[in-house]
């Protein structure tokens, strides 16, 4: 008989205590039993923790021996899920965010999709969860054969970034080198196209699982937009760094590499971000690359970075 699969999930914990209530009970009342939960205390000063101990002790005490509670001091979310991960030891990591909930047996379903597929990455639909109303965002299906598609379609906004729509595969992590984003804006989208680029296989679960919190004014989203650009920009930048060297056949980002340096320049340029004095190789990058259709960056927009990109 099959060892059962065991789903990894790791919840940083950070300034939830509204929310953190309706998380732990959508996750800890799974009815999948191989589940290890991994909540990084983030260095959360609200009662965050203590509500979810509470949640814990009072009505989930039997799923302690699951339970892994990691305290460390606050270092943003990228740190906290690095954390996480030092503490894996299922077959399959899940990063859920504490201010989000998940559907009634998700890890069931996803785990159903690993046993039919054998895939190092089931990815699934996610709704965003406004006060009054609700957006199904539902993903296409990728293959091995379309992966490299899928990889461009994150890069370039047609296909969700998101870490939390994703369960992967722990070796895809530990067997493989990767660029860990510095920036907390677009983290999870820089490590999504690393982890589906190196990934052999993917699965596409047609289920809505994640529900994603959209009304929180502290949220990400809520920064100023050039803020997010440059963030965005450089956490890129420095996965182009990582890999610009490697052969293509080796290399699990490689088809991003025309999109994202004209990106970079085309936000240096329209939100005055001055990357073409801080990367001196980025004016170069820009004249070489190629243009595409299909990219955040129009095709006009593009020809006109490669025009400026002459006098860098």
């Amino acid at each position: 008989m099959n060892k059962p699969i065991t789903i990894s999930l790791i919840a940083p914990i950070y300034g939830v205590e509204r929310y953190i209530a309706e998380f732990a009970e959508s996750v800890l009342s799974q009815s999948y039993p191989h589940i290890e939960f991994i909540f990084v205390n983030d260095g959360t000063k609200d009662r965050s923790m203590e509500i979810l101990q509470e949640i814990i002790d009072t009505k989930y005490a039997h799923r302690k021996p699951q339970i892994k509670i990691i305290n460390k001091e606050n270092g943003g979310l990228p740190a906290a899920r690095r954390t996480g991960l030092e503490h894996v030891s299922g077959d399959y990591v899940w990063h859920v965010d504490s201010d989000d909930w998940i559907s009634a047996g998700s890890a069931e379903k996803i785990a159903t999709k690993i046993e039919q597929t054998g895939a190092e990455v089931v990815y699934f639909n996610y709704v965003k969860e406004y006060e009054n109303r609700q957006s199904i965002k539902r993903e296409r299906e990728y293959t091995a054969a379309t992966k490299e598609q899928y990889v461009r379609n994150i890069y370039n906004h047609n296909a969700f970034g998101t870490l939390c729509n994703k369960c992967i595969k722990h070796s895809v992590y530990t067997s493989h080198d990767y660029h860990t984003p510095k920036y907390g804006y677009a983290e999870d989208a820089c490590m999504s196209v690393q982890l589906i680029g190196y990934a052999n296989s993917v699965a596409f679960l047609n289920e809505d699982i994640y529900h994603y919190r959209k009304d929180i004014p502290t949220a990400m989203t809520s920064q100023k937009r050039r803020k997010r650009k440059r963030e965005y920009a450089l956490n890129f930048l420095g996965l182009y760094e990582k890999f610009r060297d490697v052969a293509p056949e080796k290399n699990p980002v490689a088809v991003i590499f025309d999109d994202l340096l004209i990106q970079a320049g085309w936000y240096s340029h329209f939100y005055r971000l001055g990357l073409f004095k801080e990367y001196p190789y980025l004016a170069k990058g820009v004249r070489r690359s190629k243009m595409h259709l299909g990219t955040d960056v129009p095709l006009p927009a593009q020809l006109y970075i490669k025009l400026i990109a002459l006098f860098k």
